[in-house]
């Protein structure tokens, strides 16, 4: 059964019908249908240990929920079905994934007292296992690491299959492994492809490295990264870098600074796969963890938490990484209105709608995004800010020098603020109240172009 609708559960994301959602993974477009697998706590909207969850779609909007993918029901996962992901090959899906076990002791289960196993799954459509085996077991990881080795990714080059795994040093720096086979069943440790500085973090999860017209681009997710004045505020955050690899000599070269790749409050793990039109798409997990006690996410007492990003299409230009809405989405788009903004403009707006307002020229302005959300900029910086309905996410801010457009898309409980046509966004979960009208209030010169939504919600469950 369905559980009992609230005005929070989102209309056009993936989410889950109840319990836990977190990072995405070995998403892929396999003979025209798209899979997205994610971590997936079924029995608790706490977490736990984590499944594999699976939705597939056929236009990346629509998505219909199937059964469970894996569960931790093995002696070398049974803590947790860990983060991953596929390659396409002779038309065999390869999964890979982090096959966690805490052993049971005293024990701090960073540098003693956990498995982290690497296992390789076979799968010749998507829903069905062939091959379930360790490739990797924890004890051949090399010396100088912690416990913390996981989350690996695949990539095909110049005849052989590379994996990179994301790891915690012993000296607490973050570090990416590189890993080679001729056959995807047999993997030689090349070497630590990168490390990182003390002040990037102690951890980097989700090492996702791939090419878009020939760059070299490296996406990971850095735990315990310091913040600067306006840059990696969250628990932990998300970014990549460009670079140039060598995988002989086993080395990443990074050619740009470490970019943020969201400014707002719920971002993290995302996960990248190419699809067959040659596009670069983008999940992430639309929420964090470790933020206790900063914000909360008060559907748990609903019996679920988390979700989805919309999937976005990566874009390089001018050597920078630009994430893009779907145009598939304007499928969802009811009849809207098109207004010239000078000066305040109000309106009356549902609870999932998408917006573009585009500047002729860089001002200062206001939005109020209905409730108690805003949205402001001025002396070139951007700010989101939430009242009480943010439950503690209180302000993020982006430095911006020119701002000539603003794109949004709104869902129940959730915002996601492309500006600058992808070169920076924010994404934000708030949860407003039942009963009070949404209303957009603007102080600005410019053009809005505003859209009410359709619902996509996912269809039930098969029966399996």
């Amino acid at each position: 059964m369905r559980p009992i609708e609230d005005h929070w559960r989102l209309d056009y994301h993936v989410m889950p019908e109840k319990g836990w959602l977190n990072d995405p993974n070995g998403a892929m477009q396999f003979n025209g249908t798209y899979h997205l697998y994610y971590q997936y706590v079924p029995e608790s909207p706490n977490g736990g240990a984590t499944h594999w969850g699976h939705q597939i779609s056929q236009d990346l909007v629509h998505f219909t929920q199937e059964p469970i993918f894996m569960s931790p029901d093995h002696p070398f996962d049974r803590d947790g079905v860990y983060s991953g992901g596929a390659v396409i090959h002779d038309d065999v899906i390869h999964f890979f994934y982090t096959g966690n076990v805490k052993k049971a002791g005293d024990y701090d289960y960073i540098y003693h007292g956990r498995e982290q196993n690497v296992v390789h799954v076979t799968s010749r459509d998507g829903y069905t296992i062939e091959k379930r085996e360790v490739v990797i077991p924890h004890a051949d990881f090399p010396k100088g690491f912690t416990d913390h080795i996981r989350d690996p990714n695949i990539i095909e080059q110049n005849g052989y299959f590379y994996m990179v795994l994301g790891a915690r040093r012993c000296d607490n720096r973050g570090s990416v492994l590189l890993y080679r086979s001729s056959d995807l069943d047999h993997w030689d440790y090349q070497g630590e492809l990168i490390v990182g500085s003390e002040d990037e973090g102690y951890m980097w999860e989700c090492p996702d490295l791939f090419f878009i017209e020939g760059q070299a681009i490296l996406i990971y997710s850095p735990q315990g990264i310091l913040p600067t004045t306006y840059q990696y505020h969250n628990a932990h955050v998300a970014g990549y870098c460009l670079g140039t690899v060598d995988f002989e000599k086993v080395t990443f070269t990074r050619t740009s600074e470490f970019y943020e790749l969201d400014h707002g409050f719920d971002f993290y793990a995302p996960h990248t796969f190419e699809d067959e039109s040659g596009r670069r798409i983008q999940w992430a997990w639309m929420g964090l963890g470790d933020t206790m006690p900063e914000y909360t996410n008060p559907t748990i007492s609903r019996g679920w938490q988390h979700a989805m990003t919309l999937p976005r299409e990566l874009k390089l230009i001018n050597n920078k990484l630009y994430q893009l809405p779907l145009p598939e989405y304007q499928v969802l788009r009811e009849t809207g209105g098109h207004y010239d903004i000078d000066g305040h403009f109000d309106l009356e707006v549902g609870s999932i709608y998408e917006l573009i307002i585009a500047f002729e020229e860089t001002q200062s302005f206001e939005i109020s995004l209905g409730e108690d959300s805003q949205l402001t900029y001025a002396q070139g910086l951007l700010t989101l800010s939430h009242g009480p309905s943010g439950y503690g996410r209180r302000k993020r801010m982006v430095e911006i020098a020119e701002l000539s457009k603003l794109h949004l898309f709104v869902d129940q409980s959730s915002m996601e603020i492309f500006i600058n046509d992808g070169a920076y966004v924010m994404t934000s979960r708030f949860y407003p109240s039942e009963e009070k009208e949404r209303r957009l209030e603007l102080s600005l010169t410019g053009r809005m172009d505003y859209y009410p939504l359709k619902s996509a919600k996912v269809t039930q469950e098969k029966e399996s």
